[in-house]
């Protein structure tokens, strides 16, 4: 891939963990104002901590040994997972729903049946999402192997 189109998605990356984290933290002043704070406080860290990681991922970005194609999978994907999680567990605070997906946060607090299956949802596409990127980064950031006779 052009080391300029694999920068240019570095600072991208960079820029949305910023906003991200930004996000999180104006969700931290919702929180009285949801139908359940504690999923409240839970949207409030997934954004500051997943702004936190695309930033990560931004900074190691243009370090990553794979392909056009994975890299722009890797990219959509991680900001699909990230963002996703954020507002899923927002919509599920706001709401007062998802205790069958988030037993602990969502505890007591039952949506209606459409509220219920997007957050479902949500939390496996966007689990299913990290996994993948994590597992691609992973072998995207392995060193090359030499070979001796």
């Amino acid at each position: 891939m052009n080391i300029d189109i694999q920068s240019d998605q570095s600072r991208k990356l960079i820029r949305f963990g910023v906003l991200l984290f930004l996000l999180g933290l104006i969700t931290g002043f919702l929180i009285p104002l949801t139908a359940n704070p504690r999923m409240g406080l839970s949207s409030h860290l997934e954004g500051t901590l997943n702004g936190m990681l695309l930033i990560i991922f931004g900074v190691i970005w243009t370090k990553l040994n794979l392909s056009g194609r994975l890299l722009k999978w890797s990219f959509g994907l991680l900001l699909f997972g990230t963002f996703t999680n954020w507002a899923t567990t927002l919509f599920a605070a706001i709401w007062g729903a998802g205790s069958e997906m988030m037993p602990i946060a969502g505890a007591g607090y039952q949506g209606t049946l459409w509220q219920e299956i997007i957050i479902k949802f949500g939390l496996i596409s966007l689990s299913i999402s990290m996994i993948i990127v994590s597992g691609i980064v992973l072998w995207g950031i392995r060193g090359k192997v030499i070979k001796t006779n």
